[in-house]
């Protein structure tokens, strides 16, 4: 077996991309998006008729409306390929506002069920700062399923569990990227990899608190830099994993072993975080605070370009 088949007789795998004309390929269970994503898709000249026919056919909409529109339609297009679920971002803007993520988180699923498809097949993603963790937990509360994203901290892994969030995607590549970036010259790329990894021993130990404390919110890994990553988080209940990552694995016979889901290592309290708490201990990691800081703005200015060319097709 090549090692993506390998590494689906261990973890769900999901394609990590908006561009679905690639995933037959990949036969991936679930996708996730995000507004990056949905961006780098819609400059592809494959994707400019389905943004177009979907700004002309929404066009007394409100720009919010649009863009949710937009956001659909790809989700749409995705479900005819994966037999899972899809995961559909709420705007990065409005990551400091709960109210606002409840109702965005809303109105997509509303705009699922009106095409048909049932919200059993739909994660709405959310950042997982305090604010959304709690619109989270309102959602659950009525049968609407959410992915806590641009997780880095430890602290939002927890607090995610107590608001029983149906998924976390604790973030890989960029805990690797913020360690090496600080540690500079000194960085030692071989001592530092598979489970050495930073960015693997964070969702190391988040899967491991999960299991050990019978905690049923899933753990998709993400944001990958190289196979060596993945593999090392083999056993993850998901992994969400880029096109070119999953060419990569597809292209490789090389064997591996299980990483997760075995030894869980020592046992870890159970830990509880209130807002304060919550806080102080996002402010006590330097990385997780730059880092979730960081995504929200580049989802943000990603979000932002979008709305400019829906607002461009709206007006020639």
């Amino acid at each position: 077996m090549n090692q993506l088949q390998q590494l689906k007789q261990t973890s769900t795998v999901v394609a990590d991309t908006g561009d679905f004309l690639q995933l037959a390929r990949f036969a991936p269970q679930d996708a996730t998006t995000n507004p990056s994503l949905i961006l780098k898709a819609v400059l592809q000249p494959d994707y400019a008729p389905l943004l177009e026919s979907t700004v002309a056919a929404h066009q007394s909409a409100s720009l919010d409306d649009i863009v949710d529109a937009v956001l659909v339609r790809f989700g749409l297009e995705i479900l005819k390929v994966v037999p899972g679920r899809v995961s559909t971002e709420v705007d990065a803007r409005l990551s400091f506002d709960r109210d606002a993520t409840v109702a965005r988180a809303r109105r997509l699923i509303a705009l699922y069920e009106q095409a048909g498809v049932k919200r059993e097949r739909v994660l709405i993603k959310i950042a997982a700062t305090w604010e959304g963790i709690q619109a989270a937990r309102e959602l659950e509360k009525d049968g609407i399923f959410c992915n806590l994203t641009l997780l880095f901290a430890f602290c939002q892994a927890v607090a995610c569990a107590d608001a029983k969030v149906r998924l976390i995607s604790p973030f890989v590549g960029r805990i690797y990227d913020w360690h090496k970036k600080s540690l500079g010259a000194a960085w030692d790329e071989t001592a530092r990899s598979l489970s050495n990894d930073p960015g693997v021993q964070s969702v190391t130990r988040i899967f491991n608190y999960y299991k050990q404390h019978g905690i049923a919110t899933q753990v998709m890994g993400a944001s990958f830099r190289n196979v060596g990553q993945i593999t090392a988080l083999s056993g993850c209940d998901l992994l969400t994993i880029s096109p070119d990552l999953l060419a990569k694995l597809e292209a490789s016979d090389a064997p591996f072993e299980r990483a997760l889901g075995g030894d869980l290592g020592a046992a870890q309290p159970a830990i509880t975080y209130d807002e304060a708490a919550f806080r102080y201990a996002l402010n006590d990691d330097a990385m997780a605070t730059e880092k979730l800081a960081e995504g929200i703005r580049g989802f943000a200015v990603d979000a932002g370009k979008l709305d400019a060319m829906i607002e461009k097709l709206r007006t020639n």
